[in-house]
């Protein structure tokens, strides 16, 4: 399963996040993760489905029966590095983030 573990690690470059960083997010060991990076072992259907979600991405694409090819915009990666990161927070710091973001957006721009 090459495929998957070039796109484990190219997911992880793109999100700007650690190995470690994507197992703790998916509740793995480093160890356990550091294998299916290494092309050593596969995940369970279950594990697999939870790494696609802190890495932003469908099983499809991590797998690579599907891929993407598309150019993204810098807009389009920093959004899936946030929603990425969400799946890392508790409601209450969700909470806090989504009236920082509010905030943000109802911030007049110069120039836009």
């Amino acid at each position: 399963m090459e495929p998957f573990a070039t796109n484990l690690r190219r997911r992880a470059e793109q999100l700007g996040i650690t190995n470690a960083e994507v197992a703790r997010r998916a509740g793995l060991s480093d160890r356990r993760y550091g294998n299916y990076v290494s092309g050593r072992r596969e995940p369970d259907l279950s594990t697999l489905v939870r790494i696609a979600a802190v890495l932003a991405i469908t099983v499809d694409e991590l797998v690579g029966s599907i891929s993407d090819n598309g150019v993204r915009t810098s807009e389009e990666i920093f959004q899936e590095r946030i929603a990425s990161a969400l799946q890392a927070l508790r409601a209450d710091d969700l909470q806090r983030l989504a009236i920082m973001i509010e905030a943000l957006a109802s911030t007049p721009r110069s120039g836009t």
